[in-house]
């Protein structure tokens, strides 16, 4: 994946057989093997010690003990080798999927989360995605580009947060529960509604998203308003977005809006990184009995017409909203809970998407440079 330097020090005897254990240790989310992805960093022997330097291209923390001990016990197996010594680490590379368009200064990556209709979750999928981002050890915004209807930072808990502007031309943002979090919300009252034609509300967006004091991000989730109108075309003509996520529920008409949002970010370019299926089913707390209120499998089958991942199927669960209204999403209020557990494999995947299509943008690039 990445051109960074690596430093190898060991014999030609073992060299081998250590990178082909490696290489037959298969991310499960890049879906190659860590010498192929290029995580393979630093390779030393301390008598009979094997140091190992591991760095991902995108964040996976809470997967770092699991990977270690499947390691450690397959290069174990080499002879002059008893134990590992590892160090992890990762590093989100800048990427967007339209060159032409300038960069946010300090954010590296812009992912777009959308739905074709309201009422599908999308606005708290957003957030517990930034929170389980963060989670994986990134840095991470959230910007609610629902000019009309904010509701970020209730779902945060930072309803009182009032941006302020130490240059007279930048606005700070809030910070709840580790991300930096930038709303219209924040600029209006509760009583006051954002009563303004569409060009206006796409103007607000961008006014958001490039006159905010943002931190230094890996990643910025921009959670934006239901349907294919103004603010859509907006973001994805005037911010570099590197990929997006579509949210929708299980119903035939949400599917059906659904298919739009993909449509509409395929003809504008932008890489769908694929479907977050929400109510998907409900888990009945008392027996365990799994039924399916708005269908079963919709995601599925939206994904794979578009050839796209589906990312995760999200149980209809009155916890979520309830987490949500009390401004502390489940990723937080629930970590080891099943619901948390699925946000975090949905970032993992996400992230790692985006690192193969960087990855494939790269070759492509150097094919046509050689030719």
């Amino acid at each position: 994946m990445s051109s960074e330097s690596q430093d190898y020090r060991l014999s030609d005897e073992l060299l081998g057989p250590v990178l082909a254990t490696l290489n037959a240790h298969q991310d499960p989310y890049l879906k190659q093997g860590l010498v192929d992805a290029g995580c393979v960093k630093k390779l030393a022997l301390n008598g009979t010690q094997l140091q190992l330097g591991l760095v991902y291209p995108y964040p996976c923390e809470t997967q770092y003990r699991d990977t270690v001990m499947a390691l450690t016990q397959e290069l174990a197996k080499i002879a002059g080798i008893d134990e590992v010594e590892a160090e992890m680490d990762f590093k989100v590379e800048a990427y967007s999927a339209t060159s032409s368009i300038a960069p946010i200064p300090n954010v590296k990556q812009v992912i777009a989360v959308a739905s074709g209709k309201g009422g599908v979750g999308k606005s708290t999928t957003s957030v517990n995605l930034a929170l389980a981002l963060a989670s994986e050890g990134a840095r991470v915004g959230i910007l609610d580009a629902d000019i009309y209807g904010p509701s970020i930072p209730m779902m945060l808990g930072v309803t009182e947060f009032r941006p302020q502007s130490p240059d007279g031309k930048h606005m700070t943002c809030a910070n709840a529960h580790g991300i930096s979090a930038q709303s219209i919300g924040f600029l209006l009252t509760d009583d006051q509604a954002a009563v303004w034609r569409g060009p206006m509300a796409a103007g607000a967006l961008l006014q958001l998203v490039n006159d905010s004091m943002w931190e230094e991000l890996d990643f910025l989730v921009i959670d934006l308003p239901p349907g294919t109108g103004d603010i859509q075309l907006t973001l994805s003509q005037k911010v570099p977005v590197s990929g997006a996520v579509i949210v929708t529920t299980p119903q035939d008409i949400a599917l059906a809006d659904a298919q739009k949002g993909i449509s509409m970010f395929e003809k504008v370019n932008i890489p769908v990184l694929g479907v977050v299926e929400n109510m998907s089913f409900y888990l009945c707390p008392e027996c365990g009995h799994k039924e399916f209120p708005f269908g079963s499998e919709g995601g599925s089958r939206i994904a794979e017409r578009y050839h796209v991942p589906l990312l995760g199927a999200l149980p209809l669960n009155g916890s979520i909203r309830e987490n949500m209204d009390n401004g502390t999403p489940t990723v937080v209020a629930d970590v080891d809970g099943e619901v948390a557990a699925i946000y975090r494999d949905i970032a993992r995947k996400v992230s790692a998407e985006l690192a193969l299509q960087q990855q494939q943008g790269s070759v492509a690039i150097a094919i046509s440079e050689d030719e």
